[in-house]
């Protein structure tokens, strides 16, 4: 049986506040309006839900019943709408270890002041969120990844800790921290291209290894060797001068970060929208 929206919530907020002239307020309309659509109601229904007698109302034992059941509905549907509203402004980032710590975390607050409405978080690991406001960053072979999901193709090269003197560091033994990755399906870092590039003697170096690049990069600031890692992970640390790059050339590497389906999260909402935009800018400016 199909009633109007417009006759249960004139019912509704009558049976709560027990006035029809209450209720027109609340709903901004008359009392003469809220009569109306609670007798087209009864009408429809074919039974009496209000007694009427002057200057008062009262349920009937119908009243009471339909009452009860449609302000339970309505806070369903409230809580609901108040759930998706707040869940719209959450939009929880997903990604690797060494991208949310060196990159996304430290503009975390430029991006709230440029849009205070959107509220992140940020954990790490490779699963995908079946939550629908997450947002998942990967890390893989871009060989392996539709090239609409690209948001950043990576580069590498050799950096060390800001001040460190390194105009004869090829001349010189030194350690070399290196990754490599406990995902085995990705591509290795490209750190001999780099060598062959740079046409630098493998022999003077020593090259450690770690799992994930944030480790390289933390020795390296710390002067206890270079770093052969990402351009896009010391960028912020470039910039801050906390860093420095060698007089080296980058080498292109096998790897990217990515959005698995992008142009669909793009369209999932205006601020699902915004935040790819501004992921895509961070990590290409």
């Amino acid at each position: 049986m199909q009633v109007s929206l417009q006759a249960l919530k004139a019912f509704e907020s009558a049976a709560r506040l027990g006035s029809f002239k209450l209720a027109a307020e609340e709903l901004s309309l008359t009392p003469t309006a809220i009569s109306h659509h609670v007798s087209n109601l009864e009408s429809r229904l074919n039974v009496d839900l209000f007694y009427r007698q002057v200057r008062k109302i009262s349920l009937t034992e119908t009243g009471e019943k339909l009452a009860i059941a449609i302000s339970k509905g309505f806070r369903t549907i409230e809580d609901a709408l108040e759930e998706v509203s707040t869940a719209s402004r959450v939009i929880k980032i997903t990604t690797t270890s060494s991208l949310a710590a060196m990159i996304l975390i430290p503009a975390m607050q430029t991006f709230s002041q440029l849009h205070p409405e959107i509220e992140l978080e940020i954990s790490t690991g490779e699963s995908l969120e079946n939550h629908l406001y997450a947002l998942p960053i990967r890390y893989g072979a871009v060989a392996s990844v539709s090239t609409t999901d690209i948001i950043k193709h990576e580069s590498f090269n050799v950096f060390a800790a800001a001040g460190l003197y390194t105009e004869n560091w090829a001349e010189q033994s030194i350690t070399l921290f290196n990754t490599e990755w406990k995902n085995k399906n990705l591509p290795k870092p490209p750190l001999q291209t780099w060598l062959e590039k740079n046409t630098f003697e493998e022999k003077n170096i020593t090259v450690q290894h770690f799992d994930q690049e944030i480790f390289g990069i933390q020795e390296a600031m710390m002067a206890n060797g270079l770093v052969f890692c990402s351009n896009t992970l010391v960028s912020r640390l470039i910039q801050a001068k906390l860093m420095q790059s060698l007089v080296t050339e980058s080498v292109q590497s096998e790897l990217c970060y990515y959005i698995p389906d992008k142009e669909q999260f793009k369209r999932r909402n205006r601020h699902m929208n915004e935040l790819i935009l501004w992921i895509e800018a961070l990590l290409n400016q």
